[in-house]
């Protein structure tokens, strides 16, 4: 003997049944588009991000370069509607004496708790105003005409903690073979070039979906 459905438990199911359809064709849709090897590469052995349960997005950066100048706002809005257990951590590119000194000064406004300030004024200041930043007094008083305290400055600037938060960057930059900016790494795993993606639009959709991909996962 058939059993037939009330009305009522048809149309739930129904809806269930395409909804189900939807995301699985939406998934699948994402796995034919970014292909491994080819959008984006995997890294081996992977990076260590540290000790989180988030899935990081690790955006390697330079303040002198301009690609990542137009790309700051856009991963900014992107980076804010990340689902929860996924974060952006930028982390400065260290390839010669210059970019160790930009790097030094991302660090400086991270241990003074300035960086939300800083971040985009360093930006600003190189690309709109023109200004090299490549030695220590230049970079005193960028800092200061934006509120921090020379003293505190030249205390963190000497520090051991921003010595070695640069060098770590150094390195992680080298573990992922990263050689340009901006590039995005996911989950110590997988990398993201703007040459492999095809544009700065198409590196952050790559990353949603491999952040997806490994949110999934565990």
């Amino acid at each position: 003997m058939s059993f037939i459905y009330p009305r009522t438990t048809i149309l739930p199911l129904v809806g269930l049944t395409i909804a189900l359809s939807c995301i699985f064709s939406l998934s699948l849709s994402a796995e034919e588009r970014w292909v491994e090897g080819q959008h984006y590469q995997v890294i081996t052995p992977p990076v260590a991000v540290g000790k989180s349960d988030d899935v990081v997005v690790t955006e390697f950066f330079w303040y002198g370069c301009g690609h990542c100048y137009t790309f700051e706002p856009m991963l900014t809005a992107w980076g804010k509607q990340l689902p929860d257990g996924a974060v952006v951590k930028p982390s400065p590119a260290v390839w010669n004496d210059p970019m160790r000194m930009h790097a030094k000064a991302f660090y400086i406004a991270e241990v003074l708790g300035v960086k939300a300030v800083m971040h985009p004024v360093i930006f600003d200041a190189m690309h709109v105003q023109r200004k090299r930043l490549v030695s220590r007094l230049a970079l005193r008083d960028l800092f200061e005409d934006n509120g921090v305290d020379p003293e505190q400055f030249d205390n963190a600037y000497d520090s051991f903690g921003v010595d070695s938060q640069v060098r770590q960057a150094d390195a992680r930059a080298r573990s992922a073979k990263v050689s340009g900016t901006p590039t995005l790494m996911v989950a110590g795993k997988y990398l993201i070039e703007t040459r492999g993606a095809g544009n700065q639009t198409n590196m952050l959709e790559i990353a949603r979906h491999l952040i997806e991909k490994e949110l999934a996962a565990r």
